[in-house]
């Protein structure tokens, strides 16, 4: 599974594919964005539509920093998004 890194307001958030299938199939994916870990870490989900590649890690991939920045400014907490599970453990 493919992994990026951004730094947000000077937090650095790992940025991987969440794995979660739409009914979109491979015309939409889903991203995680992850700060700390354990129990107190902090989840955000998002999704988006890859422009080039069809494969979750290769799409991820060909994003630009300010393109995954702009993924994050849209995502959600963990506990309001389906892929969060709606805050389950």
């Amino acid at each position: 599974m493919g992994r990026r890194t951004i730094v947000v307001d000077g937090n650095i958030w790992q940025v991987y594919p969440a794995g979660r299938l739409t009914v979109y199939g491979k015309d939409e994916s889903s991203l995680v964005f992850e700060l700390g870990t354990g129990p107190e870490r902090k989840r955000r989900f998002t999704r988006y539509s890859p422009r080039g590649s069809q494969s979750t890690d290769a799409a991820l991939t060909e994003l630009t920093e300010r393109q995954l920045l702009d993924l994050f400014r849209q995502s959600q907490p963990a506990w309001t998004s389906p892929e969060g599970t709606y805050g389950a453990l």
